[in-house]
């Protein structure tokens, strides 16, 4: 029973030591860094979704400069983005409108867009986008 008391003493006093060690709070993060790679991240993000959707290539690709918009009551910093995709499946094309929403200059989230969102935007080429390919079917 002492052997036990004791294993206990010392794994609370063990446990005590390691909170110690623990920073008192969490990093800082600021929120509302300008995003500096924001179309390699957007890039990035839109390959996953173009192989999910069986996309096979993009055209007509435009976007948005960075800008600070309010989202939920704070301001961050979101990118329009806007393109023709062209699918293997019975051949078929659709236009798209996608928002990019920024947190501590990385992207956060990458959702269709509504035309309160980006219906103002002011849209530049993105050809890098428009050379995104994706399986055998590349037009």
């Amino acid at each position: 029973m002492a052997k036990r008391a004791a294993s206990l003493v010392l794994l609370s006093a063990f446990a005590a030591a390691l909170a110690a060690c623990a920073p008192d709070k969490s990093p800082n993060v600021e929120s509302n860094v300008p995003p500096v790679h924001y179309k390699d991240e957007i890039l990035e993000t839109l390959r996953k979704v173009f192989d999910q959707n069986e996309t096979a290539s993009v055209s007509n690709a435009m976007i948005s400069d960075p800008a600070l918009r309010p989202v939920g009551g704070e301001q961050h910093y979101t990118v329009c983005i806007r393109y023709t995709a062209h699918g293997t499946i019975y051949n078929l094309t659709a236009d798209a409108e996608r928002i990019a929403y920024f947190y501590g200059g990385h992207l956060n989230q990458l959702i269709e867009a509504t035309k309160e969102q980006c219906g103002n935007a002011a849209y530049k080429p993105f050809p890098e986008l428009d050379k995104v390919c994706l399986g055998k079917a590349c037009k």
